[in-house]
């Protein structure tokens, strides 16, 4: 991931350190761990330029493995002074290099072989993440020594994620990135490591996500760990952390919920909800578009609202805004309320299909008060369509009283009440 493994083994003799530091322009042919200059050939008085390729590095992650861990020997437990001697260490190691060694070390204890298990011939340290207490204040300790370390050194951002593709994971690990997404030092998007196919199959990413998800909220909140997965376009992945035949609300809501996360678990059930009623509408309007029977239209919408519960005050108002995108509207005020009545006049058999609770006709109501003030040249018109639609059984009288009497909102509710108020007596005087 990091870099290649398998080099030639260094010379006991030479100074650890000293090795494994950034490498100064050398001469061709000149030994990493020679500290001598050595003399440049010249040509009629010309040297010759020495060319980068030439200078490279034995990569040896175990000599740099020895050197941290001696380093954390010496601080001991104290993370604070753990923390200051990573951050001085970076000076003069190529944490860039050896990031992956590096990782291994703070987070296992040594260098892991190719399996995920740590090496048995190789030094180890207990000044590591596994080794430590598994308990929200301590993983909180280590976080602070990892974002010192990745915010000084923003390349290693990606390292803790490393752990999971090696499937070397556990619950101290998850609540540590809990932490480190909750105060910023990770980004959300590293998530994406927990959708590889094998590690869904096993169940190791929902486990995994149930220990990261409990300490980011605890850290912050639902609405603050929402906001970091929308910025990343991953809050409607969440179900992906299952198997295709248990990617459905029910499965996630009950998996997390008797995780003890049921916040996030509603979380999900609205944002399903949100994707569903999206879907909704975009099919709902090209069925109008392309004239489709009323009959079918209802059918698809009883079925989608069955299928995603959705209840039916919702419903109403996609189709009202589906119907009132499905024309071109004149922009003369004096013909517009002509157009919307012969439009609304067509699509009344729909939209009172979706008006069979009271709490369904105020919603409409509503909708529409909300969409004639939004377009001004409906202004006159909101009247005329609500006498339409009682006329056309859409909606009924004690909704429309309701609405009248406090059930309105303050968009534009003095013009509308007037013209209900002049509606009224021109009945009574009709009577």
């Amino acid at each position: 991931m990091y870099g290649a493994a398998g080099a030639p083994a260094q010379s006991a003799s030479v100074p650890v350190v000293h090795s494994l530091r950034r490498p100064p322009p050398q001469a061709t042919g000149v030994s990493f761990m020679n500290n001598q200059k050595q003399q440049k050939p010249t040509l009629s008085g010309q040297r010759f330029k020495t060319r980068k390729r030439d200078e490279k590095e034995r990569f040896d992650p175990t000599q740099f493995q020895d050197c941290i861990i001696q380093g954390l020997t010496e601080t001991g437990t104290d993370l604070e002074a753990v923390a200051k001697f990573l951050d001085a260490s970076g000076a003069k190691l190529d944490y860039r290099r050896y990031a992956e060694t590096l990782f291994d070390i703070l987070v296992a204890g040594g260098m892991l072989a190719p399996g995920g298990t740590l090496a048995d011939d190789m030094m180890r340290t207990d000044v590591c993440v596994f080794a430590a207490q598994e308990d929200l204040e301590t993983m909180q300790a280590f976080a602070q020594v990892f974002n010192k370390l990745i915010r000084r050194y923003k390349y290693l951002e990606k390292g803790i994620m490393y752990f999971v593709e090696k499937k070397k994971i556990g619950n101290k690990l998850a609540m540590l990135t809990g932490v480190l997404l909750a105060n910023g030092t990770l980004n959300a998007s590293i998530l994406n490591s927990l959708y590889n196919e094998n590690l869904v199959k096993e169940g190791v990413s929902a486990a995994f996500a149930v220990k990261l998800f409990k300490s980011w909220i605890n850290e912050k909140d639902i609405n603050a760990v929402a906001a970091s997965l929308r910025k990343v376009s991953m809050d409607n992945r969440l179900m992906e952390l299952f198997p295709a035949n248990k990617q459905s609300v029910e499965h996630f809501t009950k998996y997390f919920t008797e995780a003890g996360l049921k916040e996030l678990s509603e979380y999900v059930r609205n944002q399903q909800t949100i994707g569903a009623r999206k879907e909704l509408q975009k099919e709902l309007q090209e069925q109008m578009s392309r004239g489709d029977p009323f009959k079918d239209i209802i059918l698809y919408v009883k079925e989608e609202m069955k299928k995603n519960n959705i209840p039916e005050p919702v419903v109403i108002g996609i189709v009202w805004s589906s119907v009132m995108s499905t024309v071109e509207w004149n922009k003369k005020e004096e013909l517009v309320a002509e157009q919307a009545i012969k439009h609304l006049k067509q699509y009344s058999p729909l939209l009172a299909a979706f008006t069979t609770q009271g709490q369904s006709e105020l919603t409409l109501l509503l909708k529409i008060q909300e969409y004639c003030y939004d377009n001004i040249h409906f202004m006159k018109a909101f009247q005329k369509i609500v006498v339409l639609f009682y006329k056309a059984e859409v909606l009924s009288e004690e909704p429309i009283l309701k609405w009248y009497k406090d059930a309105h909102v303050a968009k534009g509710k003095s013009v509308f009440l007037e013209q209900m108020k002049k509606s009224e007596s021109e009945t009574e005087e009709g009577d």
